[in-house]
């Protein structure tokens, strides 16, 4: 199984924890050894945070891995994989590091272990520079569905910066093989809705506060479309701490899915959340792509992993995709091409199509 090891700049592209997460990922499901050097160099607080030691160290147990200079503030890990193995795993960040970013590393793992997998993982449900896990479970978790497997979110705690404490659970089956997907027929908004929500200390009128300001700046561009944006108290047993954010999820005629959101923070009023969130979602509705600037980096890995070729159509495309194409390419050798779109809607935008030829990963293990 151990061959050469990999070698990783963890310092390129987009620098920071991603390059772990996709690198690390596909080290444990190809058997590749792998080593990261230069982790997170640019960044203000260079080397490994909480975040990325519990989820290097969920990927070591959930392969019988061996994980070296894994610690608080280290620039440089070296990593063995070994055969990846279903059952319950716990990951916790101890902080509000992001339990959504826990699960982008861990998922493509256990989509090809022997046996089911129950993930615990622990940390911020609801955290800046991440995304929110309504947007996961929301976007996220219907679309990537589309490779063939399904999963089950269950949010049992949320929690806020700066305390985290939230726990999310989910249960997966290993599949045989990813099937490609094709997304590259936008059709027509259909329908906007989301929740804009408060926890812990904070008045429920900022839920509303915010919900009403999103929904006066969509009616400024859309305005043949009801907008649904539920103010949300959160129960005081589901939450941790004390946070406010906003979701407005976009759907379309063809099952397409964009969103805009927004988190509070101290000394930010209320409207301008919303405003936030809203302007998001309408800049990712103008680029006439069938996936959200977010999506668009979360879905390279299982393209790559796919049995065949997928075609995705996006905006922009972001350095996060960049950064994930080109490790998709170094370790797994799947082969990815990125074109401007030639349809006629497409050309005055800026409009791309990401299409891989996947490289049919099989299950040694089913």
């Amino acid at each position: 199984m151990a061959g050469q090891r990999v070698e990783v700049d963890g310092g390129i592209m987009e620098g920071g924890g991603q390059i772990l997460r996709v690198s690390t990922a596909l080290s444990c499901l190809l058997g590749l050894p792998l080593r990261v050097q230069k982790i997170r160099a640019g960044r203000s607080t260079p080397g490994l945070r909480p975040q990325h030691l519990s989820g290097l160290e969920m990927i070591r147990d959930l392969c019988d891995g061996q994980l070296e200079g894994a610690e608080i503030g280290s620039t440089e890990v070296t990593f063995t994989p070994e055969k990846i193995k279903g059952g319950i795993h716990t990951a916790d960040t101890k902080t509000a590091g992001s339990v959504c970013l826990l699960m982008q590393v861990s998922m493509p793992c256990v989509l090809f272990a022997a046996s089911p997998s129950e993930l615990h993982l622990k940390g911020g449900t609801n955290a800046e520079m991440a995304p929110q896990i309504d947007y996961t479970v929301m976007v996220f978790k219907p679309i990537v569905e589309k490779f063939g497997f399904k999963f089950n979110c269950d949010i049992k705690m949320r929690g806020y910066y700066p305390k985290g404490g939230g726990e999310v659970i989910v249960r997966m089956s290993p599949v045989t093989q990813l099937n490609p997907i094709n997304l590259t027929d936008r059709g027509s908004v259909t329908k906007i809705y989301g929740r804009a929500f408060v926890a812990g200390v904070l008045p429920f009128k900022v839920a509303k506060d915010m919900a009403a300001a999103a929904v006066r700046c969509i009616r400024k561009e859309i305005r043949d479309l009801y907008v649904n944006i539920q103010p949300v108290q959160e129960p005081k047993d589901q939450a941790f701490g004390n946070g406010n954010g906003i979701i407005i999820i976009a759907e379309t005629s063809t099952g397409c899915l964009f969103a805009g959101s927004s988190l509070g923070k101290r000394g930010v009023n209320a409207d301008k959340v919303g405003i936030d969130a809203a302007e998001m979602l309408l800049a990712n509705l103008r680029h006439g792509g069938t996936v959200d600037e977010f999506l668009q980096d979360q879905l390279i890995i299982f393209m790559a992993l796919a049995n065949g070729v997928s075609r995705i159509k996006t905006g922009p495309i972001t350095l996060h995709t960049q950064t994930a194409i080109h490790f998709a390419e170094q370790l797994a050798k799947a082969k990815f091409t990125v074109k401007k779109s030639e349809d006629e809607e497409d050309a005055s935008k800026d409009t791309y199509i990401i299409e891989c030829q996947g490289i049919g990963m099989r299950n040694p293990n089913l």
